[in-house]
């Protein structure tokens, strides 16, 4: 598998140990009776690393047992069993031959349960721990740790085989990816950890991931060989990356101190549910959703997320608004079947976070622009991208469906409450935005001068409305250079946030 772009465009499960998430609400400064209403989410946090799920101690019923003390054990069984077996792993440490593609290759609707104990491990020497094109494969109550698989590349379901389940199990400290995913893949209560790029790469070759789940995990720790600083502008790093899902229920997870982004839906996603998660102390933005369509994302946490990155950019000069809820090129559209036909942003707290949010638009990138960073794709709505080029992409329908947009966002009923003195800044760093950059390129570009700038703006039903703010909170519209305050805002020509509440002074 090769990732050929860069992404960061510039300027309940029972299954599940369940806490309430405290100090979502209480937040420093927390506005009095005059700030009503305020947002209360009904989240919980998925604390399953420090309390793995137990698998049984014995082989269930009709199960094969593996055993830790023969290498190669588990793969030699899956070989030698009809499809649909249980294999139940005993305790202790199982490992593969020592060859770097050595694995397993599971058959249709092969089960694989950990004992107390079980722990598959690469001992940094395989690349895969479990890959093939068999699906409704169950991986339950078993740690896999130690393999080596390339960038871009997963360890558990390496081939991204559709209908798996991977549930109570602990998948870390690997290289490369945790977990891939296929359609309609089943992903609850799993503690993905440290591992070298991702926690789970949502990814398949040469097609599209639909009816994904992913439920009720704690996310962390992960993108421990910092790709952005090997390679930088890659876009290859963080806890959980999507690419090209059609329908995705993602909640109930904790995903926090992540290096680099917590959450991020890059190319043509589509029909997500982002709700009821803690996304917390990651290094990037919380949430990226770029070059993807209709999307509700509510009752989440968010909160001091993009302390590491968006410090770096405001140090280094760069006026850009980087929010830690980051729309690229993304928005509602009608004609992509979904549940929604926008992204509707509510009920979520977002606390003491590097800036709130920012819905973007690259005028420069379109379907066969150079500057389209997602090299070689093009918006659902143009089935011949070779179409999106002069003269024809200056008519209609082209001209207005050969460019992601950034549309139909509804932002409201949410809590924004900054702290300067919590996250240890004087400047840029309590700012919502809606902003486009001046198009200059290619050449043949129909978009060059403001006319995307105006649109996402003015014209593209992107609105804030009946949120409360709490703290120094500014405001970017149209362009970098016009930072507003609450009353410029809220009057002509942005008429923004209708309905609500702004208290300048946390602790006030």
């Amino acid at each position: 598998m090769v990732i050929k772009k860069r992404h960061w465009t510039l300027p309940t499960a029972t299954l599940v140990l369940l806490l309430p998430a405290t100090g979502c609400v209480g937040a420093p400064g927390a506005p009095g009776p005059s700030a009503e209403p305020t947002v209360t989410p009904t989240t919980s946090v998925a604390r399953v690393c420090d309390t793995p799920s137990v698998g049984p101690a014995q082989a269930p019923a009709g199960a094969v047992t593996v055993d830790p003390a023969v290498v190669g054990d588990l793969a030699a069984k899956t070989r030698s069993s009809p499809p649909n077996t249980t294999f139940w792993l005993g305790p202790g440490t199982h490992t593969l031959e020592a060859d770097r593609y050595a694995q397993v290759l599971p058959k249709e609707g092969d089960s694989y349960l950990g004992a107390p104990g079980a722990v598959l491990d690469g001992r940094k020497t395989n690349q895969y721990a479990f890959g093939g094109a068999a699906g409704n494969v169950t991986i339950r109550r078993l740690t896999v740790q130690g393999f080596v698989a390339p960038q871009n590349e997963g360890v558990v379901n390496h081939d991204s085989a559709d209908g798996w389940v991977i549930e109570n199990a602990t998948i870390q400290n690997n290289s490369g990816a945790g977990l891939m995913a296929g359609a309609r893949q089943r992903i609850r209560a799993n503690c993905l950890r440290g591992n070298g790029q991702y926690g789970v790469n949502a990814y398949k070759s040469g097609g599209s991931i639909s009816g994904l789940v992913v439920e009720g995990n704690e996310i962390v720790g992960n993108n421990v060989d910092d790709w952005e600083r090997r390679q930088p502008g890659c876009g290859c790093t963080g806890g959980i990356k999507f690419w090209a899902v059609n329908g995705a229920d993602v909640r109930g997870n904790w995903v926090h101190d992540n290096r680099g982004t917590g959450m991020w839906a890059d190319t043509n996603n589509n029909d997500f549910r982002i709700e009821e998660n803690v996304v917390e102390a990651n290094d990037g933005a919380a949430l990226i959703y770029e070059t993807s369509y209709n999307a509700v994302i509510r009752k989440n946490t968010i909160r001091r997320n993009n302390w590491v990155e968006g410090r770096k950019k405001a140090d280094s000069g760069d006026a850009f608004p980087f929010g830690t809820v980051y729309l690229s090129e993304s928005g509602g559209e009608p004609r992509v079947r979904a549940r929604t036909d926008k992204i509707e942003i509510h009920d979520n707290v977002l606390e003491d976070n590097w800036s709130g949010i920012t819905l973007w638009e690259n005028a420069d990138r379109f379907c066969n622009s150079p500057a389209n960073t997602s090299s070689g794709d093009c918006t659902l709505l143009v089935k011949d991208t070779d179409t999106c080029a002069q003269p024809t992409i200056t008519t209609a329908p082209l001209y207005a469906d050969c460019r992601w947009k950034t549309q139909r966002v509804d932002i409201h009923d949410n809590r924004f409450v900054l702290d300067t003195s919590v996250v240890g800044c004087t400047v840029k760093c309590g700012r919502m935005a809606v902003l486009a950059n001046y198009g200059t390129y290619p050449d043949w570009s129909p978009y060059k001068g403001e006319p995307v700038a105006e649109a996402i703006t003015h014209e593209q039903e992107n609105r804030w409305h009946d949120n409360v703010y709490v703290g120094p909170w500014s405001f970017v519209a149209h362009d970098p250079s016009r930072e507003l305050d609450f009353g410029q805002w809220r009057g002509t020509p942005y008429r923004q946030d209708a309905g609500s509440t702004f208290q300048p002074q946390a602790g006030g």
